[in-house]
């Protein structure tokens, strides 16, 4: 067995605990200066940093509560005086400062984070000249960001009322402290979003005003926020922070900056009394200007007045040319009534009587040769289309199927008058119609058709329909009809 020692045994919680006890009680409260090196902000809102040196580290965390009240927010590279206690984390057995404050280490520091700011929106083209936009001339409504406590809007106010009287909108907010920046961003982009027409008037031009300070006071309007919200308005803005001297980054994105509030009032409206004097001036000049015009034109008028001749002398040639033209013109209407009168005369003497009756007797004549050859044509057409005629009739004839039924031939037809043109077509029992020379004849099929049998001999005979050996009715005639007159023609034509 083990030797037992006297030493005194702790759990691995006493021991931290008591570490944490000895650190809080000899750290309490410290204020500590070092560069920011790594910055954190998860989203439970806490900020946890590094507080170094050139050779030791030290993490540090700020609980929300505290974060949201600093005036200077953590940046890597700041540096700082950080004010709050040292504890532990026994968790993960290391040490770390609960940071309750802070505050630049110093003008160089800020003025330092100031020119990275400044670099850095200036990279972003917030600070570039085409971007600003011109004051208005004569505004009716001036919104004014500013403290509503403060001596400056009251020297805004006064400025105003004396140069040009008009309607002054304030929009609350603190020029100082950690939400500076927050409330001066609200403040620029709230006026910038009120409608036209609305039930509060939209300002024309907008001022952003505070006293003097130090660079601490006036850090709020160095804030990132504030700069884009200037740089981004749609209203022109006048930036009036601090003395001639002073100056912020949203005097870089303003579209204007004025040395002094009261500088910037002077900006934005005219004097009323100047305007005043020079409306009267502008409009004594106007009247002196028409009054010598009119002189100068009446000089002008009587001048050329002067140099123009006399009424009777101007309408002197003229009169003497009318003169001139009226004496003429008697005499020529009598030769144009002289000359219509020849050419009458002249045109009458063609149309007396005697010249007529010759005129209507030629065409008479004229018209009865005319009527004649019409008539011999129209007679010469009808012949030569009889004619015609004819021979297209003979013609029809001679390639008709009844010329072929004159010379002994016979055509068979079912009951429908539809021609049979072969004797397989014909079935035993059929009522046939036999068309030949003479007229028609009904008959009834007896049997199938058979080839026809050659005659004894080839002397010429009639054609005859042969009758079956065994009769199943006697042919009947039915009806005849009268045969045609024999044509000369015996060319044999088409059956069909």
């Amino acid at each position: 067995m083990s030797e037992q020692s006297n030493v005194a045994e702790f759990s691995v919680s006493e021991v931290s605990n008591a570490i944490k006890r000895t650190i809080e009680d000899s750290f309490d409260y410290v204020r500590v200066r070092g560069e920011l090196g790594r910055v954190s902000r998860p989203a439970s809102g806490h900020v946890y940093l590094d507080l170094k040196d050139d050779r030791s580290v030290l993490a540090g965390i700020i609980w929300k509560g505290n974060a949201a009240r600093l005036k200077v927010q953590p940046e890597q590279g700041l540096e700082v005086i950080a004010t709050g206690k040292v504890t532990t984390f026994p968790g993960q057995s290391k040490y770390q400062m609960v940071i309750e404050s802070m505050e630049p280490a110093g003008a160089g520091a800020l003025m330092a984070l100031l020119e990275e700011r400044k670099k850095k929106l200036g990279a972003e083209g917030l600070f570039n000249p085409e971007r600003k936009r011109a004051l208005p001339r004569m505004p009716r409504v001036v919104g004014v960001v500013t403290s509503p406590t403060g001596a400056v809007i009251r020297d805004i106010l006064h400025r105003i009322s004396d140069r040009f009287p008009l309607h002054v909108i304030v929009w609350p907010v603190r020029v100082q402290g950690e939400t500076c920046g927050a409330e001066v961003a609200n403040g620029i982009r709230g006026f910038n979003a009120l409608p036209e027409g609305g039930p509060i008037p939209r300002p024309d031009v907008l001022i952003v005003a505070r006293g003097g300070g130090s660079l601490e006071d006036l850090w709020g309007f160095n804030d990132e926020e504030a700069v884009r919200a200037a740089a981004d308005s749609q209203i022109p803005l006048v930036s009036a922070v601090g003395h001639e001297t002073d100056w912020t980054l949203i005097d870089l994105a303003a579209d204007v900056r004025a040395p002094t509030p009261t500088g910037a009032a002077e900006f934005v409206v005219p004097v009323k009394s100047e305007l005043k004097a020079m409306t009267d001036d502008l409009s004594r000049r106007l009247s002196t200007g028409l009054l010598r015009l009119l002189q100068s034109r009446k000089t002008e008028l009587r001048a050329a007045a002067a140099s123009l001749p006399a009424p009777r002398d101007l309408l002197a040639l003229p009169r003497q040319r009318f003169d001139v033209v009226a004496g003429r013109l008697e005499y020529g209407l009598r030769m144009n009534t002289q000359s219509h009168r020849t050419r009458l005369d002249t045109a009458t003497r063609g149309l007396s009587p005697i010249t007529l009756s010759r005129q209507i007797a030629f065409n008479h004549e004229r018209l009865r040769s005319l009527e004649g050859r019409s008539v011999q044509a129209y007679r010469n057409l009808i012949n030569r289309q009889r004619m015609r005629l004819d021979g297209v009739t003979q013609l029809l004839n001679s390639l008709s199927y009844e010329r072929v039924i004159e010379r002994g031939y016979a055509v068979v037809r079912d009951e429908h008058d539809t021609p049979i043109g072969s004797a397989t077509a014909v079935g035993e029992g059929q009522a046939l119609k036999l068309q030949m020379k003479g007229g028609i004849v009904d008959a009834i099929a007896g049997g199938k058709g058979s080839d026809p049998v050659p005659p004894p001999s080839s002397a010429p005979q009639e054609p005859t329909l042969e009758e079956p050996e065994e009769k199943a009715k006697p042919v009947r005639k039915k009806s005849t009809r009268p045969a045609k007159p024999k044509k000369t023609d015996d060319a044999q034509g088409s059956l069909f």
